[in-house]
């Protein structure tokens, strides 16, 4: 059994009438929607079209919100309906990170992720869901895609259909009927803060958008349709094509902004040196002076704690539903990387602490197994928000095969310029394997940068997002913060010689440079529109 939707366009006419009945049913909150029908205008005046898509879940076979949620809030019922529990879920924002659809929410009255569940408390009872049964054209057919003699599944065998961003692999169940790339494509329009009838000025949920002007104003509207403007002579008369372009989007549900914002990015980084430094900290015990390098196995290991902590409330600050954090390890759904990420914080966290307390109390047995263990658990800890990131399916830019290498690049420099630092402080002499490790990981973490933006990527959101780093409203901060500052001045001032001041300067300049590139690598992505 598999449940799923047909949507047939040629019937449907705009009414929203399947948008006010779920939010009935469900009791939805302004500003948040389960269904809602996107509206696009396609052509030249005069000859122009207007299409209506129904958008809403697609009840995947393959649901990567399911795949990512880490304390399994979203599931599937044994009819395929993918369904969720709000009492389980935390607010991590994950599942609207792997949704290609937009079909999640935060829900500003909850705290926690919201969506389409096919009205299942009315499956469980024998009823059709309620935007099917308020459908004054029939334009939205339910039903069972597996059984031969539903009227879904005669549309199916009878019509061509389309689905919604089929490349992505997530086996979706819902079809339309003359669906049209103008509008089931995002990238085809884009979209904007205000439309003909409506004003969609801020988001919800964890990073709500403040208030902006419209775009248009009524009168401007006017003058558009007329081509007067005789309250400001001084603009151009304005021309019907101003709002009759060849595919212009005039009604869609409110973007929810940045979903993952400063604590994400600032985790990442805070991660970055309580991995790095014990990374680097065995590089230098395993190939250089190992007496002098296990003189530093009680800092190390207080700077890693002290940072994996940080790394600890910064995760928790992110999520909608914090008191639930305990959720990830108690309650674990093992396919997500968020759950396997947390599980490797704490037991990096678990086995630092005991490699430093060896170290402390010459415990040399103990002290060389917790070595070897805790290596492994801190390349872990390095890497895992890459495969985190590549289980957000709805961001293609996060799919680079090299983001693995970048986030284990970012943890060796981050944790040699901390390294450097805490010699400085100290007063010690810098070994010279230090800064040749430091040179060694810009080298490669330039080739990476060069790698993840300047290959040939599949889709054209990874494309927008690469000019949007490279030529767009991220240049500044990747060319100078990422670049100069990150890679290009400290190479140059490592290369000078081993001395104080060029060192300070180098350490702190590779420190700032990760955390603007992580900065920009978490916030572009989430900039393209997923619907």
């Amino acid at each position: 059994m598999q449940y799923g939707f047909v949507i047939d366009n040629r019937k449907c006419i705009g009414c929203h009438a399947c948008t006010t009945a779920c939010k009935s049913e469900h009791d939805v909150p302004i500003g948040v929607n389960r269904t809602w029908v996107k509206q696009v205008e396609k052509g030249e005046f005069p000859h122009t079209r207007r299409i209506f898509s129904v958008l809403r879940c697609n009840h995947c076979s393959d649901a990567p919100c399911v795949e990512i949620c880490p304390v399994e809030a979203l599931f599937y019922r044994e009819d395929g309906i993918v369904d969720f529990d709000k009492d389980r879920c935390i607010g991590c924002k994950s599942c609207m990170q792997a949704c290609p659809y937009d079909a999640l929410y935060i829900d500003p009255e909850t705290r926690t992720a919201a969506k389409c569940n096919y009205c299942a408390h009315r499956i469980d009872v024998g009823l059709e869901p309620a935007c099917v049964i308020v459908c004054p054209e029939e334009a939205i057919i339910s039903g069972d895609l597996d059984d031969p003699d539903a009227k879904i599944a005669q549309l199916l065998a009878q019509e061509q259909v389309t689905v919604r961003k089929a490349a992505k692999g997530t086996v979706p169940n819902l079809y339309y009927i003359d669906g049209d790339e103008a509008s089931l494509n995002p990238m085809r329009t884009e979209p904007s803060d205000s439309y003909f009838w409506n004003a969609q000025t801020r988001g919800v949920g964890h990073f709500a958008r403040a208030a902006e002007k419209l775009a248009f104003s009524n009168s401007d509207i006017v003058d558009a349709l007329t081509g007067l403007d005789t309250d400001k002579p001084e603009r151009a008369p304005k021309s019907v094509e101003v709002l009759m372009q060849r595919e212009n989007r005039i009604y869609d549900t409110p973007d929810k902004g940045i979903l993952w914002g400063w604590e994400v990015s600032g985790y990442v980084w805070t991660k970055a040196i309580a991995a790095g430094v014990f990374l680097v900290w065995f590089i230098g015990w395993l190939m250089g002076d190992r007496g002098a390098f296990a003189d530093l196995q009680v800092p190390v290991a207080v700077t890693g704690l002290i940072f994996l902590a940080l790394t600890g409330v910064l995760l928790v600050l992110d999520l909608d539903q914090p008191r639930r954090f305990l959720y990830v390890l108690l309650r674990p759904q093992w396919n997500s990387w968020l759950t396997r990420g947390a599980y490797a914080i704490t037991g990096y966290g678990g086995l630092l602490t005991l490699w430093g307390l060896a170290a402390y109390f010459e415990w040399q047995a103990i002290a060389q197994v917790t070595t070897w263990l805790t290596l492994g658990l801190a390349l872990l800890t390095a890497i895992y928000t890459a495969f985190l990131f590549a289980q957000a399916r709805g961001r293609d830019f996060w799919q680079s095969p090299s983001l693995a290498l970048h986030m284990l690049v970012h943890s060796v420099m981050a944790g040699g310029a901390t390294l450097v630092i805490m010699h400085l402080v100290s007063g010690q002499a810098i070994p010279s394997l230090l800064a040749t490790t430091l040179i060694l990981a810009l080298v490669v973490n330039a080739l990476t940068l060069t790698a993840e933006l300047a290959t040939t990527h599949a889709t054209a959101e990874a494309k927008r997002t690469v000019a949007m780093i490279v030529h767009g409203r991220y240049q500044a901060a990747f060319w100078i913060g990422s670049v100069l500052i990150g890679c290009v001045l400290p190479f140059v001032l490592l290369l000078i010689g081993i001395t104080a001041m060029p060192l300070w300067i180098a350490s702190v300049a590779i420190l700032i440079g990760i955390l603007v590139t992580e900065r920009i690598w978490v916030e572009a992505p989430q900039r393209i529109p997923l619907t």
